[in-house]
């Protein structure tokens, strides 16, 4: 009797684990190497990739019938096979691959332009098999790009791979089932400006034109017209640098890093207009005995102003 309830018990372990086992979903060894990422379009929140895609798995559900979430403008999109059966390999995994060629939206985020850095990605699902019977797991073993890769432009930073579940929280209108789960595969690729881009193009050429500026506080106050005539052309040419940046980005309902310098250069340039139009008047209502020290004021006025201007400059940079 004993034997029996012994042989039972073993039986039904088996039997459980068996079941266990049965259950639990495929596993599928994904990777991607990065040949190409082009036509980098901010405006249109989108890019171009071209890439290899590859699954080991073991079992009888094939992966590769897959879906890019984020792809746009799939009449362009390719998609070729390594193989159309999958191979087995000598470990006895099933393999197959394809390369991928297309465009991928993402939304761009640009507070921080033109010091922004953008974590692009290429995610895709399976099509036929939700998370409990097939998830991919990153095949961490192999590179993720050429060694040679660039996008002109920016600086590339590191890459990864990740996976996470995403549930859809509809059912599609089939009312006999409620939302689904899928592995995510998810491919990170972290990009920034050049730092030489914000300071050569952007900060130099406004740094002249506060520069040129504040030099009106340092002609003698006698001579308004050209007192006035600096700060008036730096603000004329503030407005047309910040239209020169502005066209390289979309527009959005927030101030990027380059607005807000912007607008501290215009509420210097408005400080330096009223600080020119106080003393030319005292200067006009016959001051000359205070003109002597309203022009050293204004020279030591012009450091000062110079000086706050950087730092707050600074502030924003580090804040951004």
């Amino acid at each position: 009797m004993r034997f029996r309830l012994l042989f039972a018990a073993i039986a039904l372990l088996i039997a459980t684990l068996s079941h266990a086992s049965s259950s639990r979903p495929q596993e599928v060894y994904t990777g991607i190497y990065l040949m190409n990422l082009y036509d980098l379009d901010i405006n249109q929140y989108s890019f171009y990739a071209d890439c290899y895609l590859w699954f080991r798995w073991k079992g009888d559900l094939d992966p590769s019938n897959i879906e890019f979430v984020n792809a746009v403008e799939k009449w362009g999109f390719t998609q070729n096979m390594f193989y159309d059966t999958a191979r087995v390999l000598p470990d006895g995994y099933s393999y197959n691959g394809m390369r991928v060629e297309g465009r991928f939206y993402h939304a761009f985020e640009l507070s921080s332009f033109p010091l922004d850095r953008h974590k692009l990605d290429i995610r895709f699902e399976n099509v036929d098999h939700p998370l409990d019977s097939l998830v991919y797991i990153p095949d961490t073993a192999a590179a993720l790009m050429r060694h040679d890769f660039i996008v002109p432009g920016w600086n590339i930073g590191t890459g990864a791979m990740r996976t996470h579940t995403n549930f859809y929280q509809t059912n599609f209108g089939e009312t006999d089932i409620d939302g689904d789960a899928f592995s995510n595969f998810t491919f990170e690729l972290i990009i920034s400006r050049p730092l030489s881009y914000f300071l050569l193009k952007l900060m130099l050429p406004l740094l002249v034109v506060i520069i040129a500026s504040l030099g009106g506080l340092l002609i003698h106050p006698n001579y308004i017209d050209a007192r006035i005539s600096l700060p008036i052309g730096g603000l004329l040419s503030c407005v047309f640098l910040q239209q020169s940046y502005s066209d390289a980005i979309p527009d959005v309902g927030y101030m990027v890093l380059m607005d807000r310098i912007y607008l501290l250069s215009y509420i210097l340039i408005a400080v330096i207009m009223l600080r020119v139009i106080v003393v030319g008047n005292a200067t006009a209502w016959g001051k000359q005995d205070s003109v002597g020290i309203l022009y050293r004021s204004d020279r030591r006025r012009s450091f000062w102003l110079l000086i706050i201007y950087l730092i707050i400059s600074l502030l924003l940079i580090l804040l951004a």
